[in-house]
């Protein structure tokens, strides 16, 4: 058993076709399924049902899949130890982010971040706040910015910074006194006509 052949397996589980994960995994398919093979093999046990299409983990193989998750992502600490020791970070960093969110934060570290870190390779994929939190717990990225609050007690969750939004409404309409209007305040009056039509909501 090695990290290579549990890096394989994990390919199949996210791709679900062995010809997909081998282009992805940068070997012929014939390497990949060959490696698997082995591993199962070594095992004495079938991970893959390849009797269906797309190809689907059996029962014991996604227990191994997920503790192949485990062990990758707790095997990068070693270069993580050794990068500390010599106060040099080095790796690949695998950042979510939602898209809304891009042109608004990376501008603030990214730039700074690469030029302190050369030897750190960032790679940012743009992606829905549910999709961020699956890859999170999956360890297919490392961190995530995204909408919060999430209430996730197996995340860890700081949050950035808070928006503030403004409402605009019909000047025909009978004025808000309220100072703050909340999302469950905003749906209560929708619903009972007090606007005939909301304009627009923005950010202030």
């Amino acid at each position: 058993m090695n990290l290579q052949q549990l890096e394989y397996i994990i390919a199949v589980d996210k791709y679900r076709h062995f010809v997909t994960a081998a282009e992805h995994s940068f070997v012929t398919q014939a390497t990949l399924s060959m490696m698997i093979k082995k591993l199962e093999d070594e095992l004495d046990i079938k991970i893959f049902d390849r009797s269906k299409q797309p190809v689907v983990p059996t029962d014991i193989g996604a227990k191994v899949i997920e503790q192949a998750k485990l062990v990758l992502f707790e095997s990068k600490k070693i270069k993580e130890i050794i990068g500390e020791q010599n106060q040099l970070l080095s790796g690949e960093l695998r950042i979510g982010i939602i898209p809304t969110l891009v042109l608004q934060l990376l501008p603030l570290f990214l730039n700074s971040f690469l030029k302190k870190h050369i030897k750190v390779n960032v790679k940012i994929v743009e992606l829905t706040t549910e999709q961020i939190t699956q890859q999170l717990k999956d360890n297919t990225i490392d961190a995530g910015l995204l909408a919060t609050p999430l209430h996730q007690p197996d995340l860890f969750e700081t949050p950035l910074f808070y928006e503030q939004f403004v409402i605009y409404s019909s000047s025909q309409e009978k004025p808000i006194k309220e100072k703050n209007i909340y999302l469950q305040r905003i749906s209560t009056l929708i619903n009972f006509g007090y606007w005939k039509k909301v304009i627009a909501c923005a950010r202030k």
